[in-house]
């Protein structure tokens, strides 16, 4: 018993490797993890009392309960006994592939994470690259929303930007839970966005059990009061326009909701800029009808370190004006109440419907919906008097930037931009679009204000 051992000083090194990782397991982490939950209460605690509306408990619970509280969805449940019945195997597999499909959707919500990183990233981010601009329909309607009400955010989804200038814009209002698709499951993306409160769902799965506990998960969300941005388009548009609304997480959230229990109250979103980052890579996409962008991440990252260095070095600057309007909220209740048909579709249609009446109008889009409706090449005098008359003809509401028609030499700067992008040319004094796809992608944002 007291005799000696020779080891390898190898193996030495691995046993008190392993003898360190168990000691720290059973002693050291649990003690830092209360430490850390203790701060990170401290701090949703002061959250709270400045957010309109405070930080839901169920956001806050551990991932791992939240994940046995999918699961154990008695739909979810007889989902899983549905999928090994018509899949021949065995419940306890298909309650693994359960187990997978929960640890795949549910976020891990990190407070300091949200309102420590992303809130301040997204706030720079966004007044770094364009000029901002915010609208309210009805501001005291969305003041008075009840406290106790779980909002929905339900956009329009012109750009991965759209993320950010919700996320800096709702800062003051409640930490939002996103729906994410597949391109956000990119370690480490995938890491940040989860500790966001974002959740990632499969647009295009057909796999009914995966649909289940998906399902399952937002109406939990929904229940608990957790603030939620959606974009009903489920993509991103290819051709400027609001498309189509897709029915799965609205329906959702419908299906979840009791006339008796919380209120659910849609609030509709409406995003434009003057520049769409992704344009080309989405006109080609909508040409090619290959919902597969041709983009990726290494042409991501060169073109923003080429445009970070073109800006600090004073040759390029903002792209332009990102503006929302948030819309008069809609509450669920009174669409039921209202609604002899499918609720779910008359629900989409009528939050569709209000988001393309509000969809702001910015100062590019306008400029080359002007020239679009003049064949031959317009001088920038021209161009700002066939804005007037569009404004005067059909337009009733205000632009992003309030009434103003932009001046003569914001036009210049907006055509100076456009010619450098091909997107107009210039003869003399005259321009004329260069590029038609582009030109068409970019007045069709407008769809719902003019057309």
């Amino acid at each position: 018993m007291f005799e000696t051992v020779e080891l390898p000083f190898w193996l030495l090194l691995l046993v008190l490797l392993f003898a360190a990782v168990t000691a720290s397991t059973h002693l050291l982490f649990p003690s830092v993890r209360w430490f850390f939950r203790r701060r990170a209460e401290r701090l949703v605690a002061r959250l709270n009392e400045r957010l309109d509306r405070p930080i839901q408990p169920f956001k806050l619970l551990r991932r791992q309960d939240m994940i046995q509280r999918v699961i154990y969805d008695p739909e979810v449940v007889r989902a899983v006994g549905e999928y090994a019945s018509v899949h021949g195997v065995r419940e306890d597999v298909a309650f693994e592939k359960a187990q997978d499909y929960a640890r795949e959707i549910v976020p891990s919500f990190s407070a300091t994470a949200y309102f420590g990183v992303a809130i301040r990233l997204a706030r720079w981010l966004a007044t770094w690259l364009f000029d901002v601009r915010l609208r309210k329909i009805d501001e005291k309607a969305l003041s008075d929303i009840n406290p106790n009400a779980t909002v929905v955010y339900v956009m329009n989804h012109r750009s991965n930007f759209d993320y950010v200038l919700v996320t800096y814009l709702a800062a003051s209002q409640s930490a939002l839970s996103y729906a994410v698709g597949e391109w956000a499951r990119i370690w480490p993306l995938s890491r940040l966005i989860r500790a966001m409160g974002a959740y990632f769902i499969r647009r295009r799965s057909d796999d009914a059990l995966y649909r289940k506990v998906l399902g399952s998960y937002v109406q939990k969300a929904t229940e608990a009061g957790v603030a939620q941005a959606v974009f009903p388009e489920g993509g991103l548009s290819r051709d400027g326009k609001v498309g189509p609304s897709k029915l799965g997480i609205l329906s959702y959230i419908v299906q979840g909701w009791q006339p008796d229990g919380r209120e659910v109250i849609f609030v509709p979103v409406s995003l434009n800029y003057d520049r769409v980052v992704e344009d080309r890579v989405l006109v080609s996409a909508g040409r090619t009808g290959r919902r597969k962008f041709r983009g990726s991440i290494p042409e991501g990252i060169r073109f923003s370190f080429r445009y970070f260095w073109r800006r600090i070095r004073g040759r390029v600057g903002r792209f332009g004006e990102a503006a929302v309007t948030f819309g008069a909220p809609v509450s669920l209740s009174e669409v039921a109440s209202s609604t002899k048909g499918d609720l779910v579709a008359e629900l989409a249609e009528k939050l569709r419907s209000d988001v393309l009446a509000t969809v702001p109008v910015v100062t590019v889009p306008l400029i080359l919906l002007a020239m679009r409706n003049h064949s031959e090449p317009m001088t920038v005098k021209h161009i700002r008097t066939a804005i007037e008359e569009l404004v005067d003809d059909r337009l009733n509401r205000p632009l992003a930037a309030g009434n103003e028609i932009p001046s003569e030499a914001s036009i210049q700067d907006h055509l100076s931009v456009l010619e450098m992008r091909k997107i107009v040319a210039k003869t003399g004094d005259s321009y004329a679009i260069e590029d038609d796809e582009l030109g068409e992608y970019y007045t069709n944002s407008l769809q719902g204000r003019f057309h």
